[in-house]
């Protein structure tokens, strides 16, 4: 016969669930980037605001790009992130033990294949030979093999320029490079200040989500909070949907970029925060069979295997 743990005998005898059991932390550790959504929640303070009251502080961890943010996740440096598609996939193959919370609404115009204003590329067919540059493993890798897919290419059909987006930002405006795959704001920037012309964004394409994540250490022992953050999450993007005005503001302060340009990028990316559904996980589950399929990712990757036990009940 198993003898159950006292207090869990006792939550049984009371008819609760276990789950009772877990207790708010004391200090929840976010990951940031300067241009994602939990920047501008961190500077409108909301968050901070909210858990104090319970006696739970917020510390703030900035990181470069994505990647980086899931390692922090992996190694228990922080317990959520935001990312795009493509980085969670990454993070499991390579073992992460993560979670996915929830998503934004898909935002498909929010990156593009853009080339030189005077280019004489005019479509994704003309691609083929040239030479387009992007940053390996990112969300809008995904979007180049679909697009070229589209236009009866493959992936061997383009030389690939690994560049991250500054050195990628350079490169195309010294015309080293003949086509850019790139994401807002960068994609607002350069379309504002070097007339890039697109020639193909994700619509009818990929959907392009930002994922909210954390460790399943953190998303399991602390549900209630986790769900907190969803919750204020929401909260933020109903506020960033009918003031963009001063979401762009705040954004432009965070990253340095001027504000018409956050302005740009804002009108075409609805905020949103909602759980995740089966269509979502079949989705980032193609992400991740397109990577594994050209290379990119070395092994299969079961997505659902990230699934959060709150969502399976």
């Amino acid at each position: 016969m198993t003898t159950l743990p006292r207090p869990a005998l006792l939550l049984l005898l009371l008819g609760l669930s276990t789950s009772a059991l877990a207790k708010a932390p004391d200090t929840v550790n976010i990951g940031y980037q300067k241009a994602n959504i939990f920047a501008l929640l961190k500077y409108r303070g909301t968050l901070d605001e909210s858990l104090k009251k319970d006696g739970i502080a917020v510390r703030w961890v900035e990181f470069p790009a994505g990647p980086q943010m899931l390692e922090g996740l992996n190694v228990g440096s922080i317990d959520l992130a935001a990312t795009g598609d493509a980085p969670p996939a990454f993070a499991q193959a390579a073992q992460a033990d993560l979670v996915y919370l929830g998503h934004s609404p898909a935002n498909p115009k929010t990156e593009a294949i853009v080339v030189p204003e005077n280019s004489p590329v005019k479509k994704v067919a003309d691609l083929k030979g040239k030479r387009v540059g992007l940053n390996k493993g990112s969300d809008v890798n995904y979007l180049l093999v679909k697009a070229l897919e589209e236009a009866g290419l493959s992936y061997k059909d383009i030389t690939p320029v690994y560049l991250p987006p500054a050195d990628a930002r350079a490169a195309f405006q010294r015309g080293a490079i003949d086509a850019w795959v790139i994401w807002d704001p960068y994609l607002a920037e350069v379309e504002t200040n070097a007339k890039a012309r697109e020639i193909r964004n994700a619509e009818g394409l990929v959907p392009h989500y930002t994922f909210y994540l954390a460790s399943r250490k953190f998303a399991e022992g602390a549900p209630e909070t986790a769900t907190r953050v969803l919750d204020e999450l929401g909260k933020l993007s109903t506020w960033a949907n009918a003031h963009p005005d001063d979401a762009a503001g705040i954004l432009s302060t965070s990253t340095g970029l001027d504000k018409a340009i956050w302005q740009k990028a804002i009108a075409r990316a609805p905020y949103g925060a909602e759980r995740m559904t089966p269509d979502v996980f079949n989705q980032q589950q193609a992400l991740a069979d397109t990577f594994t399929r050209i290379g990119l990712l070395p092994v299969k990757v079961d997505v659902s295997s990230a699934t959060w036990s709150q969502d399976k009940k």
